[in-house]
């Protein structure tokens, strides 16, 4: 019998496993989740907290409308830009559709590049209260009486802990911390020290990545070229059309966008917004590897081997 064949069988008997396909931004994880689609029954469910806006596709590299109708995407284009979503948001969506798809018997496929939503949704996350418009609101108008480094100061007065782990430069994070001790009057390190639900079953992990980082940086390179071309800043021109918009929102920090906001606010030309856009990309995906480097039970593939895919079914047949 056949390694697909065997594959099928046991998850015809078995709850089916999870497989999380993680890596650097640019690293080929898509096109390999679309080779596992054609070969197993499986649903792609994505994990990448820029795909999960709606009218940013371009800069985002989210797969096209032809890709989706032939691979469709769980949890691409959920909110509005200027909506906020959180690791907890994402463990709560994702458990949901992982049930979903495990009960149709069908294998979850987990695709992306947002580290701290596969960590929590693989060790749990803790029971954080959900975001407050009107909280964050006027840690905004704080900031921007007094600045973020003196936000920066007040969260050190009750959570010395989480103002070590924050740069005061770091406004999503540092209105996070403030707006959990607001809401619950309790500390983001205390609350985040209990774990909530996480993922059960089988799960296999892989991180497909460069062998030599320099041929990752060649992609990144061409591939912010490639979205110049496809119309990048008139994606972004139309998002400050909108009077609701602006660059503190974590949607317009996103990488690429964060350039290309200061481009056309008129901080420098586009040559310069060109390259900070792809030394963004390249610092991202640094961070990315720095995270999987430290990833317990995880299988590496070399994003430029051609036989990616028989390495995870080779794994998944020896369930």
């Amino acid at each position: 019998m056949s390694v697909i064949s065997n594959i099928k069988r046991y998850i015809s008997e078995n709850e089916p496993p999870v497989v999380c396909l993680m890596g650097p931004t640019a690293s080929g994880k898509t096109a390999l989740a679309m080779e596992l689609y054609d070969t197993l029954p499986c649903e792609i469910i994505s994990v990448d907290s820029a795909l999960i806006y709606k009218g940013m596709d371009i800069g985002t590299a989210k797969p096209t409308s032809d890709e989706l109708s032939k691979y469709p995407h769980r949890l691409i284009d959920l909110l509005d830009p200027k909506e906020s979503y959180s690791a907890a948001d994402f463990c709560k969506d994702a458990l949901g559709e992982i049930a979903e798809i495990r009960a149709s018997n069908k294998i979850p496929l987990l695709v992306g590049g947002t580290m701290m939503y596969f960590k929590s949704l693989i060790e749990g996350i803790s029971p954080l209260p959900n975001a407050s418009p009107e909280v964050r609101q006027q840690i905004e108008l704080e900031a921007k009486k007094d600045g973020w480094d003196a936000l920066h100061r007040h969260l050190a007065t009750f959570d010395a802990e989480a103002a070590g782990r924050i740069h005061p430069n770091d406004p999503q994070r540092l209105t996070r911390a403030i707006e959990v001790y607001r809401l619950t009057g309790n500390t983001l390190s205390q609350l985040t020290e209990v774990k909530g639900d996480k993922l059960q079953g089988d799960v296999l992990q892989f991180a497909i990545a460069p062998k030599d980082r320099a041929d990752l940086h060649e992609r990144i390179a061409l591939r912010f070229k490639i979205m110049m071309e496809q119309g990048f800043k008139q994606e972004v021109e139309k998002l400050r059309q909108r009077k609701d918009l602006h660059e503190n929102l974590p949607s317009i920090r996103c990488v690429g966008y964060r350039q290309m906001w200061e481009h056309l606010n008129g901080d420098y030309d586009e040559e310069e917004m060109v390259f900070r856009g792809i030394c963004a990309t390249r610092q991202l995906a640094k961070r990315q590897l720095t995270w999987l480097r430290n990833w317990p039970n995880l299988e590496w593939l070399d994003m430029e081997n051609q036989n990616n895919l028989q390495v995870i079914l080779t794994q998944l047949s020896k369930l």
